[in-house]
């Protein structure tokens, strides 16, 4: 459904919103704005494996200012929030524009238990206002700086054999088109398009605003041991003992480290001094510390194979890459009805393999895609991989579906970039 403006975008957030700004702007940008380019007019993801040069760079402070700027401009049009991503998805020599300032939350309701989210609102800011209001995210990954439409665009998700990626607690969204129209879709409102949304790699348009479902707020208990690497064959018997359970595999030691994360009614106060418990707020729980760059490639598999494709993984690194120290992140994600996303229809195992940012890692990569390959696994679209349309449409049934929809969204391919044409063959 095209919408009418957005007339709550000039209320008052409700959190986290970046204050008004009285600095002049050129171009675009706010005189007092951080900038996502160097001096040279470069923008670099988060690892600096990625290199873009854009012709301009804006940072709309509205959804009717991103309207306009998606209206006007005859140049491609790419939107990041904060570069979290190792492919080249953000990447233009056109206009790029910043979701920074399209932050906050806009209304909660404690009836239904949702959220309404500004698309550039970063996930770590969420946290302390819906716990303010009895409430919580149903889950999250381990990194939580990704703004809301990006984690949404490319199917971020955590660990739990029961629990769908963030793009499934996504109840309703708020899409800028070509046009700079605004169209509005949910399970009820253009409900086809709203299944192929929730994974859509920035696609359609620019996702200006998400309602997300929540739960309420709750604390967890997480845990963490080490255990010898046989410990890993029973990794989905014992995920479903658990809410949330993920083990990392340490090639240089040949041990898996574990950890769950169980809801709790204990205060922090009520644990043990044990330096591998912690009990807090879901949302200060979830993430963890990563302070090094890194590239990682990371697909979904089968979950019954999990372990199986697991053991290829780590057979085939002692083999050839004994030289790599990161480890092997492994995962549960429940299945869902979403054309793209990873999860499509089949509960997943994810395996992540990981390699520092300043250190070669295509071959690494190129080894694991190939195993991956022989499970049926499917890519993490934020996450390093080489596959191209003629290969991807064999691993999603609908993939014919969500080109189609993409074809009359975006008819002359404004929101393309050449990686995304070649991702998705159009």
């Amino acid at each position: 459904m095209i919408s009418r403006p957005n007339t709550r975008e000039r209320e008052q957030s409700r959190s986290a919103s970046t204050p008004e700004r009285s600095g002049q702007r050129t171009n675009g940008v706010d005189s007092g704005h951080r900038n996502i380019v160097d001096r040279h007019g470069t923008w670099s993801n988060f690892s600096g494996r990625v290199h873009a040069q854009p012709s301009r760079v804006c940072y709309p402070r509205s959804e009717t200012e991103l309207q306009t700027l998606v209206r006007d401009t005859r140049e491609n049009v790419r939107a990041v929030g904060t570069g979290h991503s190792c492919t080249p998805l953000c990447a233009t020599d056109g206009l790029l524009v910043c979701l920074d300032d399209i932050a906050g939350i806009v209304a909660i309701s404690k009836d239904k238990q949702t959220a309404t989210i500004r698309g550039g609102s970063k996930i770590h800011d969420l946290g302390p206002t819906l716990r303010d209001a009895g409430l919580a995210t149903i889950n999250q990954g381990d990194v939580d700086v990704q703004s809301i439409a990006g984690a949404v665009s490319t199917g971020t998700h955590g660990t739990g054999p029961s629990l769908g990626s963030m793009s499934t607690a996504v109840r309703s969204m708020r899409i800028v088109l070509a046009s700079g129209d605004v169209l509005e879709c949910s399970s009820d409102v253009e409900p086809e398009i709203f299944k192929a949304a929730r994974v859509s790699l920035g696609a359609f348009g620019v996702i200006s605003e998400v309602e997300l479902q929540l739960v309420p707020a709750y604390r967890l208990h997480q845990r963490e041991w080490k255990e010898g690497v046989s410990g890993a064959r029973s990794f989905i018997s014992r995920s479903n003992q658990n809410r949330h359970l993920e083990f990392f595999w340490s090639p240089a030691r040949d041990v898996v480290y574990l950890k769950s994360l169980n809801p709790t009614d204990d205060e922090p106060s009520d644990l043990p001094d044990q330096k591998r418990e912690l009990i807090g707020h879901s949302a200060d729980v979830f993430p963890s510390i990563r302070e090094d760059p890194f590239n990682e490639l990371e697909f979904a598999v089968p979950a019954a194979k999990g372990v199986e494709c697991f053991q290829e993984i780590r057979k085939m690194m002692r083999e050839r890459h004994e030289e790599v120290f990161w480890p092997v992140e492994v995962r549960t994600l429940a299945a869902d009805d979403i054309d793209l996303s990873p999860a499509f229809e089949r509960d997943s195992v994810t395996l992540s393999v990981h390699q520092a940012a300043d250190l070669p890692s295509d071959k690494l990569f190129a080894d694991a895609q190939a195993v991956f390959a022989n499970y049926g696994g499917r890519p993490h679209w934020g996450k390093f991989h080489t596959l191209e349309a003629r290969e991807l449409r064999d691993l999603y049934p609908n993939w014919d579906n969500f080109l189609k929809i993409r074809s009359r969204l975006d008819p002359s391919g404004k929101f393309a970039n050449p990686y995304l044409r070649v991702l998705l063959g159009a």
